[in-house]
């Protein structure tokens, strides 16, 4: 038996998987390891408080436990976890678990889909939206080919939902028995109960009595006693009877008893009819008919949920209304199942939608008799924006009333003090019922807009004046009083425009009108019509550009907000652009010279003494502020020759290479170069490398010994802001690159032209264009084949530590050989025609 028992609590364990199980599935017949056995047992809470509740009761030892996995094959401290004291994390089940379940060999199949019934609840969960889940319904009835209920719902209606359907479409352990928690008096014992006896006082014992099949308990020194649909109030009697006869301190006092239920008992019951899930069930003996109904999750969408039978012994114990427990919590007729009951959920009544402005839009299920307001009232009642001068519904007419084709439905209009009647308003399966909202305009009001502290709405009052809502509104004091605007709304819905005066800022009005309800007042502000004027500054300025102008604005109060003067400001006088007072012959501007002095300039030491670069003039203090006007134009002048040093870098083989800062604007290279030492013994005049940034230029080719010799001459450039010259030691090799058969390096050899160095490289390749070669001097100029009529082409000769390069040929540069020979021969031929004539 205990075998048997710890089976279910294997079954029960490896019921929840994690995320991790959930897309996997085992093979048909195959085991899970004991890693995956681990990861399934990752179980939901409400399932874990079962199984620590049912080893708590079993009276299995850890031991035993241990014994009975190893027998299957598992961990034996697979299910160490789950005992009390433990919490688990919570997973949902899939179809995966339960295949797993079946190919562990430890539970059957009716085993297996009796926890099922349990959990795939939390699988039927639906989607957070009503009328999706509600569409889910109306797909599944339709694929089980029920066509009781097609709906095709409209964009803007509501109302779709089942109401109370989607309790039972949930993952929730509310309709779970408590199994932890004490058993009350009403509680009726059965076979499969284990009770507790405890005896303290004369005596002191405890036994552990379970409830056998034929409905005994056996107590011991006391013998048989009959519990079967006893209650728990009715056992303590019974058992002060019978304990009383062997113990005999029970009546004297001096011994006690208590009596309770340690496990509960499992009754098999049967949910038919319109259900998701029809079928046996093994539930809690604390179990009641929510319980079970939850276990099948729930009535299908022609299930009903208003005459829900409870059938016991072939008759009709009780009826179900779930919504007494869902609208006003009344549980009376949930009844505690018994084994054999059977949960019977027929089809559905009449039922009735009501959309619009209620509490809870849905469809609701009518009994027989109810009306209107029992509706309204199921519903949660009308909305604070409901209309409640009527109520629309729109009603299927009975066959018989239907007196031509197309006049299927009719609307009824319903005063909302006959829907909340007590008699009411009778309904029809099929009706909607829509329930309108009040009108969106606001009424009572005046508008205040524009320049008031407090803009916006305002209630109207009989008699109200324009002065009164300005002065609620508070006006501001750059309030432009010339004019207000009060736009009025007449009764065919065209508007009006009124305008009045104000004589102050308070709120007085010259013309004050009297207002009506409506009313928009649009109050204006003198900056609403000012134009944006502005003042600019530029040249020797650090942050120049436009900035608004104010009243008052000096010369000095615009160079502070350009962050001040560069160091190579004109500190004696700037020049003002300013709009000229006519325009006559196309002027556009006039312009004047204010003077400035060394306080515009703030680099100073503690005496006052200027501490900026020298060359600035540093006139005293005592100019003049001036002021601006609007849309005047600062140009702060630039001092005439005025710049920072300008660098050059020599580097190489000379005495003293470094950056040198050049003493004037016409300093040549050989100046430099003097300034450095001169030459070392190694340099290589003819390799300079001279590079220029300025404008992007790039290295330029200078004849260095040329520049030395002749210092007029045009090597001997004129050095600019930072020049970078390179003299390199001396290199006696030449490179040979680009289209030869084998590009190489070979060591100079004086006097030897081009030609010479292409052939050391093997020759020009088949692609080569030898004609074109050139040769990259070291000094970076290119020389190149000079081709000259009927004479040999002049061959440049490259220097140590040139560059030859040949280049491909071009493709598009094909001669026409026959042509070319043809007029050879032409011109040889009137050649000697001439010569010939010369003769005679």
């Amino acid at each position: 038996m205990r075998t048997s028992y710890l089976r279910s609590l294997v079954v029960a364990a490896l019921f929840s998987p994690v995320g991790a199980l959930a897309g996997q599935s085992l093979p048909s017949g195959a085991r899970p390891s004991p890693a995956q056995a681990q990861t399934i047992l990752q179980a939901r809470p409400d399932l874990v408080q079962q199984l620590r509740q049912r080893f708590a009761t079993s009276g299995l030892t850890k031991e035993q436990v241990h014994a009975r996995l190893r027998a299957e094959g598992y961990p034996e401290d697979l299910l160490d976890g789950y005992l009390p004291g433990v919490t688990g994390t919570p997973a949902e089940p899939t179809d995966d678990v339960f295949r797993a379940v079946r190919a562990l060999g430890v539970a059957d199949s009716a085993d297996v889909a009796a926890l099922q019934a349990g959990a795939l609840s939390a699988q039927a969960a639906r989607a957070a939206t009503p009328i999706t889940a509600f569409l889910d319904d109306t797909l599944r009835a339709a694929r089980t080919g029920s066509d009781t209920l097609r709906i095709v719902a409209a964009a803007a209606d509501s109302g779709f939902t089942i109401f109370g359907l989607d309790v039972f479409r949930g993952s929730t352990s509310q309709f779970e028995a408590n199994l932890a928690g004490p058993v009350d008096a009403g509680y009726r014992l059965g076979p499969g109960d284990k009770l507790v006896l405890i005896l303290t006082g004369d005596v002191e014992a405890s036994y552990q009595l379970d409830v056998t099949r034929e409905g005994f308990v056996v107590v011991p020194q006391v013998g048989q006693i009959y519990v079967a649909n006893v209650t728990l109030g009715q056992l303590q009697s019974l058992m002060n009877s019978r304990l009383s006869r062997a113990y005999s301190g029970i009546g004297a006092g001096t011994t006690r008893f208590s009596i309770s239920v340690a496990r509960l008992r499992s009754n098999q019951v049967y949910v038919v009819g319109d259900v998701q899930r029809p079928g046996s069930y093994m539930v809690s003996s604390a179990g009641t008919t929510l319980t079970a109904l939850y276990a099948a999750g729930g009535p299908t969408i022609n299930g009903s949920l208003r005459r829900i039978e409870i059938r016991r012994d072939g008759r009709v114990v009780d009826a179900l209304d779930v919504y007494d427990y869902l609208v006003r919590g009344d549980a009376s007729h949930d009844v505690r199942l018994q084994t054999g009951d059977v949960v019977f959920v027929p089809v559905h009544g009449a039922r009735v939608r009501v959309v619009g402005e209620i509490a809870r839009p849905a469809t609701y299920e009518l009994k027989p008799g109810e009306t209107l307001a029992d509706l309204v009232r199921a519903a949660g009642g009308f909305r604070a924006t409901a209309s409640r001068q009527r109520v629309l519904i729109e009603r299927i007419l009975a066959p018989e009333q239907r007196v031509a084709v197309g006049h299927d439905r009719v609307t009824i209009d319903v005063a909302s003090d006959a829907a909340l009647a007590g008699t009411g308003v009778a309904l029809q399966n099929g009706d909607v019922v829509r329930v309108f909202p009040i009108a969106e305009r606001v009424r009572n009001r005046v508008i205040v807009q524009g320049n008031v502290y407090q803009a916006g709405s305002q209630g109207f009052t009989p008699g109200m004046k324009l002065s009164d809502a300005l002065r609620r509104a508070g006006l501001q004091p750059d309030t432009y009083l010339g004019e207000v605007l009060v736009t009025r709304l007449r009764s065919d819905s065209t508007r009006e425009q009124l305008r009045a005066t104000l004589a102050d800022s308070a709120g007085h009005v010259v013309n004050d009108l009297p207002l009506q309800e409506d009313d928009e007042i649009h109050v204006y502000s003198l900056t609403t019509f000012r134009p944006d004027r502005y003042v600019a500054i530029g040249g020797a300025v650090k942050n120049g550009g436009r900035f608004p102008y104010r009243s008052g604005m000096t010369l000095r109060d615009l160079v502070l907000l350009a962050n001040g003067v560069q160091e190579s400001a004109y500190l004696r006088e700037a020049e003002i652009a300013r709009l000229p007072e006519s325009r006559d012959s196309g002027r556009t501007a006039t312009t004047i010279r204010v003077p400035l002095d060394s306080t515009y300039l703030f680099e100073r030491s503690l005496n006052g003494t200027y501490i900026g670069p020298p060359g600035v003039p540093s006139i005293a203090a005592g100019a003049p502020e001036v002021l601006l006007k609007p849309y005047d134009n600062v140009l702060i002048l630039r001092q005439p020759n005025w710049e920072l040093q300008r660098t050059v870098v020599l580097s190489g083989e000379v005495r003293f290479p470094g950056a040198y800062a050049l003493k004037n604007k016409t300093e040549r290279l050989s100046d430099v170069i003097g300034r450095a030492g001169g030459l070392s013994d190694e340099a290589y005049a003819d390799g300079i490398v001279f590079v220029r940034g300025q404008g992007g230029v790039g290295r330029v080719g200078v004849d260095l010994a040329s520049a030395l010799r002749h210092y007029e001459g045009s090597d001997n450039l004129i050095l600019r802001d930072g020049d970078q010259i390179t003299i390199p030691a001396y290199n006696s090799i030449v490179s040979i690159r680009g289209a030869v058969n084998q590009p190489s390096t070979v060591a100079y050899v004086a006097g030897k032209g081009i030609d010479y160095y292409i052939n050391a490289a093997g020759g020009a390749a088949r692609n080569g264009d030898d004609g074109h070669a050139y040769v990259t001097q070291p000094s970076g100029k290119l020389e190149s084949v000079h081709h000259r009529f009927l004479l040999p082409a002049s061959m440049p000769k490259p220097r140590p530590g040139s560059v030859v390069t040949v280049p491909d040929k071009d493709p598009a540069d094909k001669k026409d050989y026959v042509a070319l020979t043809g007029t050879v021969a032409q011109i040889i031929a009137s050649t000697v025609a001439i010569i010939v004539a010369l003769k005679r």
